[in-house]
């Protein structure tokens, strides 16, 4: 019977006949018999295959069994005299798949760096940090569907090519069909998008928010969870150019509710991640992180902290350190004021509320003061903002005003306007990067190390 690697490890009793699949991580020998460690990737632990001598073509046959081959064994399980293995397998016949040449195979044992793993983008998932991220990324991303789902929300599309800005930045890739060796031209000698395949400028998507916002007002509960992309040149370990991002829409919700969700759903997802990918994450806590493990717990038993951003800057301008930032009411939060707030001030995350109006996008809510707008920022400790949010403005005048405000064309948001035209209601949402949020969870430092192919300025490999 064929059997996961991870199933055999939890399992797997004495005298089972069973047959596994996987690569070699190790070999040794001894006293006439070999002890291959090999992976299928269901586990960070390698099942022990011991293969005795009296195997046939057992010389033949050890001799190409390197580390990274590709192997089927069939045999009995037997408990291990070993330290810290439970039982492992006693060989009977093997099926060699693929053989590695164990003097050009890059990944053998030893440690390598996150530097030279990343020009290994088709072979680092083999190794133990990568395939530990990895089950943790699948993880969180089984956990964000069954949170909505379990809580009435749909599941929506959003289409990956759009011909709006929703963060009004303008760092968007262009989509175009046109020969770039003969661009059409206007008579002002501009780009004559008449002529491309959708008759206008189009680009990669930012944000699905805008879309969630149609569905949400037909469907009450609604959410997102698909790739973005933002052509901003930054080389940061906190950047990418292809992200994922989570965004939840709710109906008939205010910012006390989209807060209220943001804090349950983070829970949630770090309490799935610790039951079900608890030898992972004891993995980086020892080989990454040691906080990860306090992180976690803390996050899952504790209450968030909820201050508006005008108390935010107050906390910051009385503390005793000295930013690399100016503190000013005014002025956006940079990444080291959210890390103190979280990590030194609180030890654990922080709401912050109430930003003000000229640093937000158009489409939040506008507070009575005329000065502030009705958002939410959640900073946690290690990466601060983690995720953003908002009550969106659903007053048409108020919204065609703030469109304006941002140098923006109302009649783009034709649609999104009509939205408060035919049966508005209040609602909000949030958004999460997905890969910010498994790169938290793991404690992994660059955020290049949480995706299977980063994308990021000159680089696009695989």
């Amino acid at each position: 019977m064929m059997r996961r690697i991870a199933d055999v490890l939890k399992q797997g009793q004495p005298d089972e006949a069973i047959e596994v699949q996987g690569w070699v991580r190790t070999k040794r020998e001894s006293k006439g018999f070999s002890f291959l460690e090999i992976n299928d990737g269901s586990a960070l632990a390698n099942l022990q295959v011991v293969f005795p001598e009296q195997l046939p073509n057992y010389v033949d046959l050890i001799k190409r069994l390197n580390t990274g081959a590709s192997l089927q064994v069939a045999g009995v399980l037997v408990a291990s005299p070993g330290k810290g293995q439970r039982i492992e397998l006693k060989a009977a016949t093997v099926t060699l798949y693929g053989e590695a040449d164990p003097d050009s195979y890059p990944l053998q044992k030893k440690r390598h760096s996150f530097e030279f793993l990343r020009t290994l983008g088709h072979l680092r998932p083999r190794t133990n940090t990568l395939g530990a991220v990895f089950r943790v990324r699948n993880a969180c991303a089984t956990a964000i569907h069954q949170f909505f789902q379990q809580r009435g929300f749909l599941w929506v599309h959003t289409p990956i090519i759009t011909t709006s800005d929703c963060e009004g930045a303008g760092e968007m890739f262009t989509v175009t069909s046109l020969d770039l060796k003969q661009v059409p031209q206007t008579e002002t000698q501009g780009v004559d998008y008449s002529q491309d395949f959708f008759g206008r400028p189009a680009y990669l998507t930012v944000s699905g928010q805008l879309e969630a916002e149609i569905m949400a007002l037909a469907f009450t509960n609604v959410y997102t969870f698909g790739p973005t992309f933002r052509a901003e040149n930054s080389n940061t370990s906190r950047h990418l150019a292809e992200f994922w991002m989570v965004e939840p829409e709710m109906a008939f919700c205010d910012l006390e509710g989209d807060m209220d969700l943001a804090e349950a759903f983070l829970k949630y997802v770090f309490q799935y991640v610790l039951e079900h990918c608890s030898e992972d994450m004891a993995f980086f806590n020892t080989r990454i992180d040691n906080s990860v493990l306090a992180t976690a717990e803390n996050i899952v038993s504790h209450e968030f902290v909820r201050l508006t951003y005008t108390e935010a800057i107050a906390q910051l301008q009385k503390s005793d350190r000295s930013f690399e930032y100016a503190v000013e009411w005014g002025l956006d939060l940079q990444s080291e004021h959210e890390r103190y707030l979280a990590e030194e001030l609180f030890q654990k995350p922080v709401i912050v509320t109430d930003y003000p109006a000229q640093i937000k996008a158009f489409y939040m809510r506008l507070s009575e003061d005329g000065q502030t707008v009705r958002a939410m920022d959640i900073l946690a400790p290690k990466i601060g903002e983690i995720i953003g949010g908002s009550q969106r403005e659903e007053r048409l005048e108020v919204l065609e005003q703030r469109i304006r405000a941002q140098g923006l064309d109302p009649a783009i948001y034709w649609w999104y306007l009509d939205l408060r035209r035919y049966g508005t209601v209040p609602h909000a949402g949030f958004g999460l990067g997905f890969e910010r949020l498994v790169q938290f969870m793991t404690g992994m430092t660059n955020i290049r190390d949480v995706i299977p192919f980063p994308r990021s300025p000159l680089n696009a490999e695989f």
